[in-house]
């Protein structure tokens, strides 16, 4: 029988020697199936597993829950955790910066999903509009006398009485 790999390993790094990086997620899960234990989170994401839990505290990152209550954390989460560290370190905003940039990020998400629906919406009527268009003038009769549309008539009163 073939043993399956555990979730929890350390992945093989994908980035640059001494930083390890997040797996690409296989045909198992995605972005967002929470895989992780706190301990492999942390160290994807070069922070401390206590910084994980104050950060979940904070609610800048919530990562799933097993029936146990223990925390597991997705390859989106790791993201997320890095980009945190990288807004905290290098850019020099503090927790409740970092907090509302994250929800003006989910905002625009959203933003962005409405628009996407909204467009197609309008597609959808545009092409609605020129089918009944196009219908509308399949049903007009074609009687009509064709005009000669370069020909120019020129009026001049005549002369008054």
């Amino acid at each position: 029988m073939k043993s399956r790999p555990s979730r929890t390993a350390d992945p093989p790094p994908t980035g640059p020697p001494g930083t390890p990086a997040a797996p690409r997620p296989g045909p198992a899960h995605d972005d967002d199936t929470p895989v992780y234990v706190i301990s492999i989170a942390a160290q994807l994401a070069g922070m401390h597993p206590q910084t994980l839990r104050a950060y979940d505290r904070l609610g800048l990152v919530t990562p799933g829950r097993t029936s146990g209550r223990g925390r597991r954390y997705s390859v989106r989460d790791v993201a997320l955790l890095r980009e945190v560290q990288r807004l905290s370190q290098e850019e020099g905003v503090n927790l409740q910066g970092i907090h509302r940039i994250l929800e003006l990020g989910s905002q625009v998400m959203v933003l962005q999903a409405q628009v996407r629906q909204l467009t197609e919406e309008l597609a959808t009527a545009r092409a609605e509009a020129e089918r009944r268009v196009a219908e509308a003038h399949k049903s007009h009769r074609r009687d009509l006398v064709p005009v000669d549309r370069s020909a120019i008539v020129v009026w001049r009163p005549g002369p008054r009485r």
